[in-house]
């Protein structure tokens, strides 16, 4: 019989997205079922209130879509029939999660081009922070819908990483079936070893993953390894536990793990400003006071305020350069990722946040580029 996981310490997280596969919201019968949902809800909402945000990426809307349908009913197959489903099921599943957390819930439908596009995945992140920032609880699902099959993200365990990312997370938790990491399968391998901790998901790791565990579910645990590599390289930790055990759920609420742990690739800070400072960028740039250049280093944001002006032609969400002047020419001071279009730019340069809206007729916020999106290239001196 396999052996248990060790007892370890959560990692410290103040922002958390939380994965749930659709085995823990099914019944037998295929039907939503609250019962393992509950202790998960309660985790949320002990969370919640010790000052800790959770964003909950939630599977089952296609499941409780199939149990809707009566069985003599006509039907289709593949990616058509997945999609009717899941139009059938998503709100039974958001009103399950409604009925077991006490606030709001908002329901969030991302796609392919929501997380590709670099303006609907500002839009997208926006949303989710405002969402966060009224104390609501986003239940976020493919828009499965609309995906098709060549570009669909797949699976739920690689969306929670990449809403993780997306929204700035401090630790990803994939809540399934199964205790965590094996040496083997462990409902095939009675010498399966557990796993605590991984340091680096390696090929021989990845050797460890074994299929799907769940009828119901899109995701085995190799989705689960590729979820947490993609979570470390954005300086994230992943946790992998069974939410089907009452105990094992509980104890995360006093900071214990029993599950695997796997670990960051460097602090979330580090890999996104490492990011900022060698992504591609656009080609544009903005040129800023002397005032600008100090806030700037000196990690703040960046406003309209101290911009004198633009160069080059960018759209919102694009990397660019923040130079101020040294002699007859400039230097680098920043790079970011600017949240207005040039031309909108141009039109705020120099102008205080408050005239932002009255300017375009609408605003994205009060900077131009957030101080979380902003990497600076010398120390400030002032």
């Amino acid at each position: 019989m396999s052996q248990a996981f060790a007892e370890q310490a959560l990692p410290n997280w103040r922002r958390a997205v939380l994965k749930v596969g659709s085995s823990l919201l099914t019944g037998a019968d295929g039907e939503l079922s609250g019962r393992h949902a509950r202790g998960l809800a309660a985790f949320i909402a002990a969370s919640r209130a010790a000052g800790r945000e959770v964003v909950l990426v939630s599977s089952g809307a296609v499941a409780a879509g199939r149990a809707r349908v009566p069985a003599d009913a006509p039907r289709g197959g593949g990616l058509v029939l997945r999609q009717a489903l899941a139009a059938l099921g998503q709100t039974r599943m958001v009103g399950l999660w409604q009925d077991l957390l006490d606030g709001a819930v908002a329901q969030v439908l991302l796609s392919h081009d929501d997380l590709r596009n670099r303006r609907r995945y500002l839009n997208a992140r926006d949303t989710l922070l405002e969402l966060l920032r009224l104390r609501a609880v986003p239940v976020i699902n493919e828009n499965d819908t609309v995906a098709v099959e060549e570009l669909k993200l797949g699976d739920n365990d690689n969306l929670a990483a990449i809403v993780a990312a997306l929204v700035d997370a401090d630790l990803l938790l994939i809540a399934s079936d199964v205790d965590g990491l094996y040496t083997a399968h462990p409902r095939l391998d009675p010498h399966a070893q557990p796993i605590d901790r991984v340091d680096a998901i390696t090929p021989a790791v990845l050797a460890m993953a074994g299929g799907a565990g769940s009828a119901v579910g899109t995701g085995g645990m190799r989705t689960k390894l590729e979820a947490a590599t993609k979570a470390a390289k954005a300086g994230i930790a992943t946790v992998l536990f069974n939410g089907t055990d009452a105990a094992t759920v509980a104890a995360l609420t006093e900071g214990r793990l029993h599950g695997t742990c796997f670990a960051a690739s460097g602090s979330r800070l580090a890999a996104r400003k490492y990011w900022l400072r060698h992504a591609p960028g656009s080609g544009g740039r903005l040129r800023v006071d002397a005032g600008a250049v100090r806030a700037v280093l000196g990690g703040a944001s960046l406003l309209p305020g101290g911009i004198v002006g633009v160069d080059g032609e960018f759209a919102r969400g694009d990397l660019v350069e923040v130079v101020a002047p040294d002699g007859d020419g400039a230097r680098v001071v920043a790079r970011g990722l600017c949240q207005y279009a040039a031309g909108e730019v141009r039109r705020l340069a120099g102008r205080h946040t408050r005239e932002i809206e009255s300017i375009l007729g609408f605003s994205y916020g009060d900077t131009v580029i957030r101080r979380d999106d902003l990497v600076g290239f010398e120390e400030t001196t002032a």
